[in-house]
């Protein structure tokens, strides 16, 4: 028994960075999450090359090319230590890591990689300066979270990193959504986290109380608890709930791109916006 974790597969988590203020915040997440979960890092660095009509540079476009290629290595070259000592300050340094260096656009790049090095998770950091809206609507990681089919970690510059005692897991009670929450709840576990479960039931849901109570028969002894709010207002219930629940990730699942969109894409007051900056863990269901 001792030697059966040698023979698992360790956990490939994707962390696509170019080296901001909120990429290098989103690293210590990446770094704690592996750490957590027996995982190994890959980081990945995408930069655009320039488009050129070779017809007005027919002799040097190819030393442009170059050019631009080797800035682009010195670089990664020159910021990699940076996120190696951010590991060794926080005693990480014996988490893998890989390095990736790929032309190409941010979107494209990741699907390249998922496929090529087999990824589980991905981690990538965001802006988010005034709340959920902006993190989520019209940026990179909204298009991550839209195209690819594996679990996106979305990190607001604000969300610094903090032990997760809490995450909430947004359900319909959907017979798809029950692996996603055995997923996130063996991530819990690794966490010392508990669960709260959250479902929003309008004048048009069709959720039984029946189907509620076989969920709390099946998770009777995991630290998961269910909640049913009752209200026409689906995204201000989640949000309230995350403010007085202290909660400290909040686990989406993206049935479809257009209700994840309209979920979010309303405004907040910045003094909303400044308790709703938490880490976003978004599962897609097929």
């Amino acid at each position: 028994m001792s030697n059966t974790r040698i023979y698992l597969k360790m956990k490939r988590i994707l962390f696509p960075t170019d080296f901001s203020e909120a990429a290098t915040n989103a690293f210590v997440h990446a770094l704690e999450f592996a750490n957590t979960i027996d995982g190994e890092l890959v980081l990945l660095h995408a930069f655009d090359l320039p488009v050129f009509d070779t017809q007005y540079f027919p002799e040097n476009y190819m030393m442009i090319y170059e050019s631009v290629e080797l800035s682009q290595f010195e670089l990664f070259k020159d910021e990699l230590p940076k996120l190696h000592a951010i590991a060794e300050k926080r005693n990480l340094q014996g988490i893998k890591m890989t390095h990736r260096l790929m032309d190409g656009g941010m979107l494209s790049t990741i699907e390249r990689a998922i496929k090529e090095d087999n990824i589980d998770y991905i981690i990538m950091g965001t802006q988010g300066a005034t709340g959920w809206s902006e993190l989520l609507l019209g940026t990179h990681t909204t298009a991550v979270i839209s195209e690819v089919d594996i679990p996106v970690y979305s990190i607001s510059t604000k969300a610094k990193f903090k032990p997760i005692k809490n995450i909430v897991f947004t359900t319909r009670f959907r017979d798809k959504d029950k692996p996603a929450l055995k997923d996130v709840l063996e991530i819990a576990k690794k966490m010392g986290a508990k669960i709260k479960c959250l479902y929003v039931k309008t004048d048009s849901s069709d959720v039984t109380k029946e189907t509620i109570k076989e969920w709390e028969k099946e998770f009777f002894n995991e630290p998961v608890e269910f909640n049913v709010v009752f209200s026409e207002d689906v995204k201000e219930s989640i949000l309230d709930f995350i403010l007085f629940k202290k909660v400290d990730v909040l686990t989406m699942l993206t049935y479809k791109r257009s209700f994840f969109e309209n979920l979010f894409h309303h405004s907040l007051t910045k003094d909303c916006a400044a308790h709703l900056d938490i880490p976003i863990l978004a599962i897609p269901i097929k």
